[in-house]
């Protein structure tokens, strides 16, 4: 809503603002420059401030103000200015396309920007949210990469397979692999897999305590390695385990 009110705008600053017994009068909004500029090229510059302020990881501040706020005021300014020089027709003229229309448009895009923090309908993304990347085979990770055994071992060093436990001697335990002391969970239970989830969820400690110790993030893969009723034992990237209670729309790797 706040683009198309802006493109309206736009447009209606090159349209006639008044027509005198039936004859548009050769005047457009950016025969005064003060006009063009300052009011209905104001409301577009607000509009843009909106849309980048949505379109940016964290909003942004600029002297301490809220790109998104200096954006509502301006269009609700150009909405103000537009609806009196609506009203404030010089003597023997009558409002033309460029004036009708460019009222319209900035009353709509004032009522956008300033719907947009209250209204849900208008909170959606402008950008869809990015698809998780597809993970590589279960059990055979890039080198290096998360999940992988024996991630930082010198060349050539033999790599153990996932889920085989590290002779006693090693010390440090690679990601992915189960601690000396947990028993393999029969075969046909469980089997450890990788998943996504579809929106942030968190993660709560195995002690059932009740804040979340981390949260889940979309498009990273985790590595589900118990199954407890209705919910998972996950492990994140830094090693940390945890019991995701809602695994409604998950996505398996």
């Amino acid at each position: 809503m706040v683009i198309g009110a802006a493109v309206l705008l736009f447009i209606a600053s090159f349209l006639k603002l008044y027509s005198v017994s039936g004859f548009n009068v050769d005047q457009t909004a950016w025969t005064d420059l003060g006009n063009g500029l300052g009011t209905y090229m104001g409301g577009v510059i607000g509009a843009a401030l909106i849309v980048v302020n949505r379109l940016l990881p964290q909003p942004r501040k600029v002297l301490g103000l809220d790109l998104g706020t200096v954006g509502v005021a301006f269009t609700v300014l150009v909405a103000w200015t537009q609806f009196w020089s609506l009203v404030d027709v010089p003597d023997g003229a009558d409002a033309a396309a460029g004036l009708i229309l460019g009222f319209i448009a900035a009353l709509v895009l004032a009522a956008a920007a300033v719907a947009s923090p209250l209204v849900p309908a208008l909170q959606g993304a402008l950008l869809p949210a990015p698809k998780p990347v597809a993970p590589a085979p279960y059990g055979a990770q890039p080198p290096g990469g998360y999940g992988y055994p024996g991630a930082g071992a010198g060349a050539g060093a033999p790599q153990p397979s996932y889920g085989t436990p590290p002779p006693p001697q090693q010390q440090g335990q690679p990601f992915g692999q189960p601690q000396p002391q947990q028993a393999a969970a029969p075969a046909g239970e469980f089997s450890p897999f990788w998943f996504a989830v579809p929106v942030p969820r968190p993660l709560f400690g195995e002690d059932g305590s009740p804040p979340p110790i981390a949260e889940l993030a979309p498009g990273t893969w985790y590595l589900a390695v118990e199954q407890r009723g209705g919910a998972l034992v996950a492990q994140t990237q830094d090693g940390r385990r945890g019991v995701l209670q809602d695994t409604s729309g998950i996505q398996r790797g």
